[in-house]
Formats: structure tokens, C-alpha cells, sequence
């Protein structure tokens, strides 16, 4: 019995507070759920051997190589997380105007794919289709003259790269470049190649997002030049957003995704609402940086806030969630 006077409450009869009185009642009527099945790991790869660099801007983020990336592979696989999100440190020495290092056949995101599916074939290896950490301007397309960003030329250079990708043993290619028709493009090229398998996770709503700098510290991929606004989309925009997922779903996108997450955590919502394929969601660097450095200063829970934030990005309507926590949240997932 309540220890509570009913005299002056008598009348209340809708008491949604009865459903929260312990901890099983309110897991008993969750209504969303994170588990590790919902995480994508990003991780940094780098030339040379038995190396492991901390990224200042992230703590708890390392650039490897590939013998030691191996290693953290397959701890994180051991854990539950079942893909992984793989990033270059490209060398300035393989860098030109044109990003051409990025379809070698022995370049170093083809190298590290092909040692990761030899290592663990059953774990998902996405793969990055941009320019940037290619470029020696930093930007992730061709540039033209007066810095103009040329979009049909650098979507020839990205198919090529999906292509090099692919034959390395990619799972799934993930334009995030935001050219015009290179989902299109890409999908042609791989089903004419024999790649029919080989999925697209379009970066289908990318922002220009202040949320990035963390990321471009890692990669050393910082515009050397201007900025990303004439590709990547206005941050005051929803509609849009709208209109190119339909644009990367007709074009033969299996998976859609809005980046940054929780600053977008509406433009999550409205394109789950529209659409019937798998939505993904970033949570990047930015968002990582700023919840590690409160923790740093003692002034935030850490582990209840990561929680609580990747709960709100799933409650959003994103089904996969990439994560510079994923580690961490499968370890805590695990206890």
C-alpha cells in the first residue's frame, strides 16, 4: 500500500509514475534499446609498424598501424561490435591535387582492408570514399579554377576508389563526399565489375558542421583552402536533407546517413519517418570531444552521459550508430 494520503488526490487516475517505480517496471516498458549490434566503429590507420599515437583533440582515440590495428580489431569484434569504419593517415610524400594514392592497389586503405578479411572475415569493414585525406588541399573533390569544387570529375576519381575498395574486399563503400550522382555512379561501376555484393552506406545528409575538428586533426585532412560549404549541406536546412536521401536511395543507396548526430538529431527523425531503408548516424568527433573534455573537469558523469547520448540518437530512429565510444560502451554493455 502507498505510503502516500490519498485524501487530496483522490481524483487522479492517469499516474504514469506507477510504470517508473523500480527498475525492472521501467525495464519492463523501455521503449528503446542500445545494444553493441547498434555500433560502427571508426578507427585511424597509419604507415610503419608497432606504433600507437593518441590524438590530443581525442582522448582515448589512437591512430595505428596496421599490425597493432589488428590487435585492437579484433578485441573490439571479441566484444560484440560487429563493423568497423576504416580512416587513412595518408603521408603528405602520396598526396597530390587529384587524390590519385587513393585507388592504388597497394595503397594503404587496400593493404589494411585485405589484412582485416584475412585476419577476421566475418567482421564488416567500411570503407571511406572521399578525396580529403588524399588531397593536398585538403578538400574532397578536384578543385578548378578559383577553388571551385569540380563535381564530374572528382566523381571519376571516386569510383575508382569505391572500385579499389572493393576488390580489396571491402563489405561496404561510404561515399561522404557529397558529389552530385556518385552514389549512382559507384553503384554502376561495382554491379559492372561483378561487385554486386558490395554495399553503400551513403553519407546521404552531411553537414557543414564546426563538429568536425577533431576528425581533420587526426586525418591531418583540414581544407587548405575556403571551406565545404559548397558541397556539404547548409546547417539551417531539413527539406534538403530530405531530398538527398531520396536522391542516394534512388540512386541505389542501401544505407542512408545524417552527419553530425546531435545537432541533427531532427533531421535523424524526419528521414526514418521517410524512408524504409537502414538509417545510420555520426556521432563525431566534436560530440566525442566535448563529452571527454567535461569528464576530464569533473563536470559530467561520463558513462551516464555517453549512454544518455547515444540512447537519444537511437531514440531518434537511427538503426546503426557510428561511434568513437563504441569501445567503451560495449565494455560497459558487457558488465
Amino acid at each position: 500500500m502507498s505510503s502516500e494520503n490519498p485524501t487530496n488526490s483522490s481524483t487522479i487516475t492517469k499516474r504514469p509514475r506507477r510504470l517508473r517505480r523500480t527498475e525492472t517496471l521501467r525495464r519492463m516498458v523501455r521503449e528503446t534499446h542500445l545494444t553493441v549490434d547498434d555500433l560502427i566503429y571508426p578507427m585511424f590507420v597509419m604507415s610503419g609498424e608497432n606504433q600507437k599515437i593518441e590524438i590530443a583533440s581525442m582522448p582515448g582515440c589512437y591512430r595505428f598501424t596496421l599490425d597493432l590495428l589488428l590487435k585492437e580489431i579484433a578485441e573490439v569484434y571479441s566484444l560484440g561490435i560487429g563493423a568497423i569504419a576504416l580512416f587513412p593517415v595518408i603521408p603528405e610524400s602520396k598526396k597530390d591535387e587529384t587524390g590519385s594514392e587513393s585507388y592504388n592497389p597497394d595503397g594503404l586503405v587496400q593493404q589494411t582492408v585485405k589484412a582485416i578479411k584475412q585476419a577476421l572475415p566475418d567482421i564488416v569493414v567500411i570503407t571511406d570514399v572521399a578525396l580529403d585525406p588524399f588531397t593536398t588541399h585538403g578538400h574532397d573533390g578536384i578543385v578548378g579554377e578559383n577553388g571551385v569544387i569540380l563535381n564530374d570529375p572528382t566523381v571519376e576519381v571516386l569510383v575508382k576508389m569505391a572500385l579499389s575498395q572493393a576488390e580489396a574486399g571491402s563489405d561496404m563503400v561510404a561515399p561522404s563526399d557529397m558529389m552530385d550522382g556518385r552514389v549512382g555512379a559507384i553503384r554502376k561501376a561495382l554491379d559492372e565489375a561483378g561487385y554486386i555484393d558490395t554495399r553503400i552506406l551513403a553519407y546521404s545528409a552531411k553537414y557543414a558542421s564546426a563538429y568536425y575538428g577533431p576528425f581533420r586533426d587526426a586525418l591531418d585532412s583540414a581544407p587548405k583552402f575556403g571551406d565545404k560549404k559548397t558541397y556539404q549541406m547548409d546547417a539551417a536546412n531539413s527539406f534538403e536533407a530530405i531530398k538527398e536521401v531520396e536522391l542516394d536511395i534512388a540512386e541505389g543507396a542501401d544505407i542512408v546517413m545524417v552527419k553530425p548526430a546531435l545537432a541533427y538529431l531532427d533531421i535523424i527523425r524526419q528521414v526514418k519517418d521517410y524512408t524504409n531503408v537502414p538509417v545510420a548516424a555520426y556521432n563525431v568527433s566534436g560530440e566525442y570531444a566535448m563529452i571527454k573534455a567535461a569528464a576530464q573537469n569533473g563536470w559530467i558523469d561520463e558513462k551516464k552521459v555517453i549512454l544518455e547520448t547515444l540512447l537519444s540518437i537511437k531514440r531518434a530512429g537511427a538503426d546503426l550508430i557510428l561511434t568513437y565510444f563504441a569501445k567503451e560502451v560495449a565494455l560497459m554493455l558487457h558488465k
